[in-house]
């Protein structure tokens, strides 16, 4: 079994009702640990100002993968 710790999440609102979030995570299992930027989602805020998510990505684990990804979205 894999348990999952949230490490840190931020958000970035934009548009009347809609953010992102990107958070870091830790998989934790009897095979040991592994941390992770888990997801990069994109959701909205409902009436009672809890949130409703409608799709995430994962990105890589390594450094170099993400760095990468950063770099083709500036130059977008």
């Amino acid at each position: 079994m894999v348990e999952y710790e949230t490490i840190r999440t931020e958000e970035i609102k934009f548009g009347r009702n809609n953010f992102i979030e990107v958070a870091r995570k830790k998989a934790i299992s009897e095979n040991g640990e592994n941390e992770f930027i888990s997801t990069i989602s994109r959701g909205y805020y409902l009436d009672d100002g809890s949130r409703k998510w409608k799709a995430s990505i994962t990105l890589p684990a390594e450094q170099e993968k993400r760095e990468e990804i950063a770099e083709l979205i500036k130059t977008l």
